[in-house]
């Protein structure tokens, strides 16, 4: 497998190829996989760098908004210069420039109950970063109907959290409703550090998933807490009467 790797992929995944979950066997379904990110903010940053260095194939990018200056603080792919940039053109600029080897497909637009299934089919594997619930629970029903598996990742203040989806339970098992009066991160703040940490969690499901190394978080929801540097790991019941995965 791994001589099907160039010259320049060898040296560049020599980290990964030495180790014995990922190899070369590995390396060349991370070079064969398309990972698309709902979002490219503050945990599709870190993610989607992360990914790229990986060797994953393919990425794809959702995202509607542009580069501002609050953005900067957490959104560690961008620079100063991109400011009012579309985020999905800055970042596959520099995805670009950190692994030629990875092709970004960039869609600078909103997910929406019209668009969802056609952008999310060609893809293996979904990280949805969005900001709303009504995204969350949008990409969650359509990776189900779809049968793609899904990592979700999310963050506030100092904290985080990230899950797995591969069928039941599903992300509305774990939030079955749209909570009426959700913080945003812009009302609520957070710290920068802790976006590089989710997201990076997020990027680190993907790749297990992708090799087939060690234990991804399907049907388990790992919350971390940034002040204390403690984290836990709780199963997820499937909801039998959930209208997106129950019976």
């Amino acid at each position: 497998m791994a001589s099907m790797l160039s010259d320049d992929e060898l040296d560049r995944y020599a980290r990964h190829i030495v180790l014995k979950e990922i190899g070369g066997a590995g390396q060349m379904r991370l070079k064969a996989a398309k990972v698309l990110l709902i979002g490219a903010g503050g945990i599709g940053a870190p993610a989607s760098l992360y990914l790229a260095a990986a060797g994953v194939g393919t990425l794809g990018l959702i995202d509607d908004d542009t580069v501002s200056l609050s953005n900067l603080q957490r959104q560690v792919i961008f620079r100063t210069d991109d400011i009012d940039t579309p985020k999905v053109e800055a970042a596959a600029t520099h995805l670009k420039a950190l692994n030629p080897h990875t092709a970004v497909i960039t869609h600078n637009l909103r997910l929406t109950e019209s668009n969802a299934a056609d952008l999310i089919a060609p893809y293996d594997i979904v990280l949805d970063g969005s900001d709303t619930f009504h995204t969350r629970h949008l990409v969650n029903k359509t990776c189900i109907r779809l049968n793609k598996a899904l990592v979700s990742a999310a963050l506030g203040r100092f904290n985080g959290q990230v899950s797995v989806f591969t069928g039941k339970p599903c992300y509305q098992c774990l939030v079955p409703d749209i909570p009426p009066d959700a913080e945003t991160c812009e009302r609520m703040g957070v710290v920068g550090a802790i976006a590089g940490i989710i997201g990076t969690m997020g990027a680190l499901e993907v790749i297990k998933l992708i090799t087939g190394a060690g234990e991804p978080l399907t049907g388990k929801l790992l919350i971390f807490d940034g002040l204390t540097m403690q984290s836990r790991t709780v199963s997820l019941p499937a909801e039998p009467d959930c209208p997106v995965c129950g019976a």
